[in-house]
């Protein structure tokens, strides 16, 4: 006599359970992708009174007329708050934050 096995369909749980999985790994994966300002063992610095960016080896100070970015207010990633917010800014040759003039 044969037996015929039935298949039983996933319970509500497990396919939720499933779904979640999914979006979690879409949402995880998709941060890993952002695209770092600098690149590991280097910091960002701008130039006085420009519009420039660049990056420095740690332990390097920046090169004349370079400084380094306001603690707190330093880029990580591009297009995050502050890359976005030092697009129109930059420091003077006090230190004091600026406007950037138009198309700069």
């Amino acid at each position: 006599m044969s037996r015929t096995r039935r298949l039983h369909r996933p319970s509500r749980t497990t396919a939720g359970l499933t779904a979640a999985a999914a979006v979690l790994a879409l949402f995880t994966g998709a941060c890993s992708i952002e695209e770092a300002v600098c690149g590991g063992g280097e910091y960002p610095v701008m130039t006085v009174n420009g519009g420039g960016g660049a990056c420095v080896p740690d332990g390097e100070e920046p090169s004349k007329g370079w400084v380094r970015y306001p603690e707190g207010k330093v880029p990580q990633h591009v297009g995050d708050t502050w890359d976005v917010y030092w697009e129109t800014h930059t420091l003077d040759e006090n230190g004091r934050t600026v406007e950037l003039p138009e198309g700069e």
